[in-house]
């Protein structure tokens, strides 16, 4: 791995498991201290640990990113105890899952969770850095929506809403702050190998791995890959895009 990231401090929602995890390590692995943020204190201290093995700092902090005032307290922390923040990731995120539905008959208090939980704590993370990186002139901002933003998969609606909120975020904010050497991209990641992933029954796993032109499932690492490449100085002309990771099963 290499040193883009050295003396700066990254934060990851969503940290303590799959592609959060994966993510937070590799963004360390590029010397960045990481602000950990994650809803799961047991999983959040786990990947702390390990990023302090690799040399660097870590702060886990237990929070529930739809909640506005912890998030506001969560990144005064960050920034007294690490530093300004160079590079977010807005990883935190989930689909309907058990309460999966067809829209018709949709339970709208669903709804409202799916689009606090993807889109607004986006905004809310989003808006507690961007201030800063503008007054600084630089710094990173990246979204993580998904595959189900651009394919309309069945069932996922409101997963496919908010996550399409998230791409046209991306794109409104990246216009807002290109001037100012701030940018903002987005990563869309297929079926990957997570935890939610580990709960489908076999037989569908290998149907879904058998739609997938490469034929596997991506792992975490496929899409924390990408993460550090919009997080580092590679990207720097590269803002308001969106990078789906997905093993060619989709195709912009």
């Amino acid at each position: 791995m290499g040193t883009s990231l050295r003396g700066k401090v990254a934060v990851v929602t969503g940290a303590g498991n799959g592609i959060g995890r994966a993510s937070a390590l590799r963004l360390a692995q590029e010397g960045a201290d990481v602000g950990l943020l994650d809803l799961e204190k047991d999983a959040v201290e786990a990947v702390a640990a390990e990023i302090r093995a690799l040399g660097r700092r870590a702060l886990p902090i237990n929070i529930d990113c739809t909640n506005g005032e912890a998030i506001a307290g969560a990144f005064t922390r960050i920034k007294a105890e690490l530093g300004p923040v160079h590079v977010l990731l807005n990883n935190v995120g989930q689909s309907a899952r058990e309460r999966t539905s067809e829209f018709v008959d949709a339970d709208m208090k669903v709804l409202d969770f799916i689009l606090d939980v993807n889109l607004k704590s986006c905004i809310l993370c989003s808006h507690q850095v961007a201030g800063d990186m503008k007054k600084r002139g630089a710094g990173r901002i990246v979204n993580i929506t998904s595959e189900s933003a651009v394919n309309g998969s069945l069932k996922t609606w409101e997963y496919s809403a908010a996550k399409a909120g998230v791409i046209g975020f991306t794109r409104s904010i990246a216009r807002e702050l290109a001037p100012h050497g701030v940018t903002v991209n987005a990563v869309g990641p297929g079926s990957t190998q997570t935890r939610a992933m580990d709960r489908m029954p076999q037989d569908l796993m290998d149907k879904v791995k058998a739609g997938i032109p490469m034929k596997r499932m991506g792992k975490p690492e496929d899409i924390a890959n990408a993460v550090a490449f919009f997080a580092g100085d590679q990207s720097d002309y590269v803002t308001g895009q969106t990078l789906l990771v997905n093993g060619g099963n989709w195709m912009l």
